[in-house]
């Protein structure tokens, strides 16, 4: 006498369901893990950025309204240059520049996220050679001699500004890659089609 079967035995039909149902969970799968790792890294990155310790002797400023254009500015040359506030509606081409340029282009350079690097017209030839070779081929990047400067170099961005002795401090790369595209209230947007003609 055969004993009767303890279990059904499953359709085709149960089987390729339970086939496209575990093809979808593993879409699904592929979809979405893919999406949580980049928004947890953009969180992380987020969060990196807003919790980086200023550069060693930084001095930060309050951050000056964007968007105040006055093309009859004319913004006299200091004891630095200055962090931001009212200047004209176009920016500073960037790159190299042997001559001063009118820091009320440069602010606006500046409020597009670009590192503006001044320096004292007695600095040293080979001192400006390493400063212009920081900026040669790269964007967001605006050096020039600058009248009257106290110190011998100084970086500014934004609201923020570093002044050094020279060009072989370690903190100017640091001030580069912390604050460049970073500070400035419309950082990304353009930063030639200005006005002004660099050397590279």
């Amino acid at each position: 006498m055969s004993k009767a079967p303890t279990g059904q035995k499953r359709s085709k039909r149960d089987i390729r369901r339970e086939q496209v149902a575990r093809e979808k969970r593993l879409q699904s799968l592929r979809i979405w893990i893919p999406l949580a790792v980049i928004a947890l890294s953009l969180i992380g990155l987020l969060v990196f950025r807003l919790t980086r310790p200023e550069v060693e002797g930084v001095v930060v400023v309050e951050s000056a309204a964007s968007n105040q254009h006055d093309d009859t500015l004319v913004i006299p040359f200091g004891d630095t240059p200055p962090m931001g506030g009212p200047h004209a509606s176009t920016w500073q081409n960037c790159g190299i520049y042997t001559t001063p340029v009118e820091a009320q282009y440069a602010i606006h350079s500046m409020e597009h996220g670009a590192v503006w690097i001044t320096y004292s017209p007695d600095l040293s030839a080979d001192q400006i050679t390493m400063l212009e070779g920081l900026v040669r081929g790269e964007n967001y990047m605006l050096v020039s001699p600058y009248p009257e400067q106290d110190s011998p170099i100084v970086l500014t961005v934004w609201d923020r500004q570093l002044a050094i002795d020279s060009a072989d401090d370690a903190r100017i790369e640091d001030f580069i890659d912390r604050y460049k595209q970073d500070r400035g209230p419309e950082a990304g947007a353009s930063c030639s089609g200005g006005t002004g003609s660099p050397l590279s």
